[in-house]
């Protein structure tokens, strides 16, 4: 996978968990209101992605995408705290599960995805005739 394919699911990922966590809350503001609740992480993905030096392996789980999952979650909560956002334990937990889960389940399933068409060739050529 190319590095921006990467940064971009990374991105849809933390903006997947802004707008459902705005969905579940009732909160309105349109795009501003969206915006405002995803700078933070937004800025923390940034600085994930730059730190790990995503560009290199964009796919891998570890390194890479540990690192950019912590930094998202620690950066963008601690942004929230220097703006004035609420940084609640429990939404911690929930933003450390959901990046978790999406930031490093696509790439989980981007690596598996080689092996698994490999073992279906190597079944398929092995239960031809021959």
């Amino acid at each position: 996978m190319r590095s921006a394919g990467a940064a971009l699911a990374d991105l849809g990922c933390v903006l997947l968990f802004v707008v459902i966590g705005r969905a579940n809350h009732h909160a309105g503001g349109g795009l501003a209101g969206l915006w405002d609740t995803a700078w933070p992480f937004v800025a923390g993905l940034a600085v994930g992605l730059v730190a790990t030096r995503y560009w290199q392996r964009p796919a891998t789980v570890v390194p890479v995408g540990v690192g950019v999952w912590l930094c998202t979650v620690a950066i963008g909560m601690l942004l929230r705290v220097v703006s004035g956002q609420g940084t609640a334990f429990a939404f911690v937990l929930v933003a450390l599960a959901f990046l978790g889960l999406f930031q490093l389940g696509w790439r989980a399933a981007v690596s598996l995805a080689p092996r698994a068409r490999s073992r279906a060739r190597s079944r398929a050529r092995s239960s031809t005739p021959g």
